[in-house]
């Protein structure tokens, strides 16, 4: 049980506004990294900010992601990702890293990350939105807060 949980809050489309990674080594959560990320041009959907509450008075000093990207890529590299609907967060990852000409296939990845809307899914969990399968689940969750959310996929993962 050693893989790396993710979440990307967003700004607008695929830009990202806020990361949460939780490390987990033999089951036990090890490390865990949070920051707000500048989206391209500070700019941010009304929509996106009525789902995380992140304004751009708070990003407005932040750090890029091009400058964040170290702390992601040393948590990620070579591992097992999981991710709660994986294609969003791996997008959001890859499309993130063409915009400032880094190179994904250094990451070593595999194509499709673990899923934890698909594992409950497939257990028979309807809803699968994060905070239904957090509230099934009995785990503690802020939603649509990077790190609670990537905490709480990694014990979803755990609990599978």
């Amino acid at each position: 049980m050693t893989f790396t949980a993710i979440d990307f809050e967003t700004a607008t489309a695929f830009h990202p506004c806020s990361v949460g990674i939780v490390t987990v080594e033999n089951g036990i959560i090890v490390d865990e990294f949070v920051s707000l990320i500048k989206p391209p041009n500070n700019l941010y959907s009304p929509f996106t900010i009525q789902v995380h509450g992140i304004y751009p008075r708070d990003t407005v000093n932040a750090k890029s992601f091009a400058q964040v990207y170290p702390e992601i890529q040393k948590r990620l590299q070579n591992r097992v990702i999981v991710a709660h609907n994986e294609s969003f967060d791996r997008n959001v990852l890859a499309k993130s890293m063409a915009l400032y000409n880094l190179d994904y296939d250094e990451l070593n990845l595999a194509s499709r990350w673990e899923c934890t809307v698909k594992i409950y899914k497939a257990k028979g969990l309807k809803p699968t939105k994060l905070s239904d399968c957090c509230r099934e689940m009995k785990i503690q969750l802020n939603h649509h807060e990077a790190l609670s959310d990537a905490r709480a996929c990694a014990k979803l993962y755990l609990l599978r």
